[in-house]
């Protein structure tokens, strides 16, 4: 992913709810559809009128060549196909004049399309050759444009497209095999007409790449309107949730990052889960929403899109999170972990006092950057999947109720393993997880699998940080961190706040602001 975080503000508006639970990503909005829905109504009264000039101009011209023949001026088989057109789509016409449900709408246009096909490749290979043998070279016949011309006007997914167009493009063949059972002509094996005919089919091919195109262009306006007032750009990262793109306010110019959690998450569930879903996404996107703290994200608004996407709109900083740092650049020194450590304890102090619970604290969960003018500035994010230690019983986080487990197997607190109740004392825990890996470059512990590790948070004694690294660990944090990792959590630090004051006892030059900058410098070069 890439090094771009994100942090937030207030929420603005109250989220819009949910028109369906279908779970469904390729609907387009209403307004759309009911334009297109006018296009076709006016396309069906110009087909109309075509079904009737066709004939009539056929009869003129036929007319014109042989004046001589009465027989221009009789109805013929060919006018009794073109009423049937006529007919078929002033019917359509009239039953799109009054309100209809679009999607509905664009699914019945497509059983027009295979209709009107049908009606054209009767009229078109029905002829009074006897018994001659036609001509099968490859030919494109009027039902190739009109599919082409269904795609562009009607907003169909891909599948329903092809399913649509290789039925109308088999209409011709269709046509042919109705008029030699009357014994006009004669084209030899079947074969024959896939030859002839195989432009069509070609164009069925260009027809659902124009109906991709179309589909993803609505979506992406779906995407835009219900974000209101910020434009989406680029894709900055994937997660087990959903993805992060680059934002922008429209307005404001102000950048901005947005992070999208996929509706088929919610989709896995039934339509009670996928609503408790929803109903806790609010909750605790609101209760972040009020944090205050500047080591905290801070949401500038939150909600849900029409087609039950969740979305967070928080601002973009340029930097790193710990994760990264520690890969790329090793452990870091003693007085710099305090110092990051410390600011994470000032952001759980307010959640805590709050009554929420982050649950997944995690180097890859807090961003470090500059802020002003000061570097190795740090904040916490993702705490929209918080737990509310106020809320109702048997209500949990987001990732809860959408089928995942919360936090992280490398820096779960032995409670959540082993599925106790939790409080503030589990952030703790992961902190000094947290503070185990910016020391060593290691996780605390390590095996083959997840249950593995999960036994050994619950069972086994972790080593000092101090006997993992070859940088100076001074025994007094030594203490702190293992006080952290402690298997009970009335063991443990009460408060992060008292976690706090206690790495503030500890007698270690300070990391200064200097420090920091310089670091910037040589390893970012200049930027945060």
């Amino acid at each position: 992913m890439s090094q771009r975080k994100l942090i937030a503000r207030d929420a603005r508006e109250t989220p819009p709810e949910l028109k369906s639970r279908s779970g469904r990503t390729s609907r387009l909005p209403n307004d759309l559809l009911q334009q297109a829905s006018h296009r076709l109504q006016i396309m069906s009264l110009i087909a109309a009128t075509l079904w009737v000039l066709g004939p009539l101009f056929g009869h003129l011209a036929q007319h014109a060549a042989h004046p001589e023949e009465p027989r221009w001026a009789g109805l013929q088989w060919i006018d009794a196909v073109a009423a049937s057109g006529a007919i078929t789509s002033l019917a359509l016409y009239f039953y799109l004049r009054r309100k209809r449900d679009p999607a509905f709408v664009m699914d019945l246009s497509l059983v027009y399309l295979v209709v009107m096909a049908f009606a054209l490749g009767v009229m078109m290979h029905g002829g009074p050759l006897g018994d001659a043998t036609l001509d099968v070279s490859p030919t494109i016949t009027w039902i190739g444009p009109v599919i082409l011309m269904a795609a562009a006007i009607v907003p169909a997914t891909p599948w329903k497209m092809l399913s649509a167009g290789l039925l109308a493009a088999s209409m011709d063949p269709l046509g042919m095999v109705v008029w030699r059972h009357f014994g006009h002509y004669e084209f030899g094996p079947l074969s024959n007409l896939l030859a002839m005919h195989f432009p069509t089919y070609l164009m069925v091919g260009v027809a659902v790449i124009i109906s991709q195109v179309v589909t993803r262009l609505g979506q992406q306006v779906a995407r835009e309107r219900a974000l209101g007032s910020y434009r989406l750009g680029e894709l900055l990262g994937q997660g087990g949730m959903g993805e992060v793109y680059r934002a922008e306010h429209r307005m404001l110019a102000r950048p901005a990052a947005i992070k999208l959690i996929r509706p088929q998450i919610l989709a896995e569930g039934d339509g009670e889960a996928a609503r408790l879903a929803i109903t806790r996404f609010r909750r605790e996107a609101d209760a972040a929403a009020h944090l205050r703290s500047p080591h905290t994200v801070a949401l500038y608004d939150f909600g849900v899109m029409e087609d039950e996407t969740l979305y967070f709109v928080m601002e973009l900083l340029e930097g790193l999170d710990l994760e990264t740092l520690v890969r790329q650049h090793g452990p870091l020194p003693a007085n710099r972990v305090i110092h990051i450590v410390r600011q994470i304890c000032e952001s759980l102090e307010e959640a805590h006092a709050s009554g929420l619970v982050h649950r997944d604290i995690k180097p890859a969960n807090i961003h470090l950057g500059r802020v002003g003018m000061r570097h190795d500035f740090a904040k916490v994010l993702d705490f929209g999947l918080v737990k509310s230690l106020a809320g109702v019983v048997g209500q949990d986080s987001l990732a809860t109720a959408a089928g995942l487990t919360p936090g992280t197997p490398a820096y779960m607190a032995p409670e959540m393993a082993s599925g106790e109740t939790v409080d503030g004392r589990a952030d703790i825990y992961a902190l000094g997880c947290v503070a185990y890996y910016l020391l060593t470059g290691q996780l605390v512990f390590q095996a083959a699998n997840t249950f593995q590790v999960l036994a050994k948070h619950l069972q086994e004694t972790p080593v000092p940080p101090s006997q993992r690294t070859e940088l100076e660990v001074p025994p007094a944090l030594d203490r702190v961190i293992l006080a952290c990792l402690a298997k009970k959590p009335k063991d443990r630090p009460a408060t992060a706040t008292e976690l706090d004051r206690l790495l503030a006892e500890i007698e270690v030059d300070p990391w200064t602001e200097q420090q920091a900058e310089r670091w910037w410098s040589l390893h970012r070069g200049g930027r945060s």
